[in-house]
């Protein structure tokens, strides 16, 4: 199955990440999770409230959770 990224806004709604900081898919869930902790700032980046949620095809694995880090 194909590891993705979804993203939101804060409230919900689907966001889009510019197209530098698109990945279609991972083969892996590792792949995926190395791939965002290595882009995760730049996805963020201008998109206040962006967050994030990481599926497996359809389904769900984790998430939402922010793009942003904590103060």
């Amino acid at each position: 199955m194909p590891w993705t990224w979804r993203y939101e806004k804060a409230d919900g709604t689907r966001d889009f990440p510019p197209t530098s900081c698109r990945r279609r898919s991972s083969p892996s869930q590792g792949d995926a999770e190395s791939w965002l902790g290595e882009n995760w700032r730049a996805t963020a980046r201008g998109r206040g409230g962006t967050r994030s949620s990481l599926l497996d095809d359809t389904r769900t694995e984790y998430g939402p959770m922010s793009l942003h880090p904590e103060d």
